[in-house]
This record gives structure tokens, C-alpha cells and sequence, in this order.
């Protein structure tokens, strides 16, 4: 995320960061349908932690959301974010599927201890939907990334992974990922 932000940055982007674990108590979609009402079409009305999240997103000429891979999937903060994005553009008409009228590019990374091919199919189906309902969206996955910068310090012996190989990628090819997610962010815009 840090690689990504500073690449928007560099191609002359003002960069907004928040932080999921960081904010206020938050909820997913409570399905309320205000966001389907006339009055409020495509804004979630819930007043909670994600509400100046989603303001800043309505605002934004570009989204970069990343997120670890907590037991196959992207996070529980991630999926309440995802959630309320989404179902406020969803308008349930056949005709006009989506209500949102502002589209714009994103970008979605993920990082995950299990190797990157393992997962590709869970980024596809954010993808096909973020391009549904927010914008055109491509994604990066960082797999077999490093839990713990010294495995040693634990009381449980890491025996599902070969600990050397797990450091010889973050030496070497985690270096390569940050680079991409750089050229990634610096792109988004364009």
C-alpha cells in the first residue's frame, strides 16, 4: 500500500489514507435500502467509521484498497467496506444496473502466506464487480509474504512452510512486488 500511495504521489496525485483497524466502530451493509430510496440514491446513510471513508471515495478521481488474505479471503474490514460501496451503486433495475456516476479506476492488492495463483479467483471476483459498480479495476496479489520478521520468537514451531524459502522471497522478489505496486499506483490515472 505504502509502495502504492507513493507512486500515485509521484505522478502528481494527492493521496488520502485510511486505515480499516484505525477507525471508529464500523458495520457492513445493514441493508437499510436508504441508498435505493430517490432521496439518498447511491449514498449509504449509516454515520459510522466508513462514513468519511465512503465521502472520500465519492470525491476521489482514483481508490487503491489493499488488504491481507485472512483464511482465504480479504478481511472482515475489508468485506464491511466492500459491502457498503457496492450495495449503495446497486439499484436492483435491470435497465441501469448501477446508479453510480462517477466511475473510477482502482486498484486492489492483497498479500497472503499461501502462494499468489492460490487466490487469483478470489481477486477476480472483487474484480468483476468492482469494474461492475465502481470502476475499471486491475489487482495485484503478494503471495507467500512474511508473517513474522523472526520466526524464532514464537511458542509454536512453523512446520506448515519452509521458513528459508519464505525469507529468500521477501529478500528477493518482495522487492520486485513493491516496485510494481510503485508503477501500479503511479499509473492508476492515467
Amino acid at each position: 500500500m505504502n509502495e502504492a500511495s507513493n507512486g500515485a504521489v509521484s505522478a502528481g496525485n494527492e493521496v488520502l489514507r485510511f486505515d480499516l483497524f484505525e477507525l471508529e466502530r464500523f458495520t457492513g451493509c445493514r441493508s437499510c435500502f436508504c441508498c435505493k430510496k430517490e432521496k439518498f440514491k447511491g449514498t449509504c446513510v449509516v454515520k459510522d467509521g466508513l462514513a468519511p471513508v465512503l465521502s472520500a471515495i465519492e470525491q476521489a478521481d482514483g481508490l487503491i484498497i489493499g488488504s491481507p488474505n485472512y483464511l482465504s479471503d480479504l478481511t472482515a474490514s475489508f468485506r464491511a467496506l466492500y459491502e457498503r460501496l457496492i450495495f449503495k451503486n446497486l439499484t436492483y433495475n435491470v435497465e441501469k444496473p448501477c446508479c453510480n456516476g462517477k466511475m473510477i479506476p482502482t486498484l486492489l492488492i492483497m498479500t497472503c502466506n499461501a502462494p499468489e495463483q492460490k487466490f487469483a479467483y478470489v481477486m477476480e471476483n472483487y474484480k468483476s464487480t468492482f469494474c461492475r459498480f465502481i470502476g475499471p479495476t486491475q489487482y495485484m496479489i503478494s503471495g507467500n509474504t512474511l508473517q513474522l520478521n523472526d520466526y524464532t520468537k514464537t511458542d509454536w514451531p512453523w512446520t506448515l512452510f519452509n521458513v528459508e524459502s519464505k525469507i529468500k522471497q521477501h529478500n528477493e522478489v518482495f522487492p520486485l512486488e513493491r516496485k510494481r505496486a510503485f508503477e501500479l499506483g503511479k499509473n492508476l490515472l492515467k
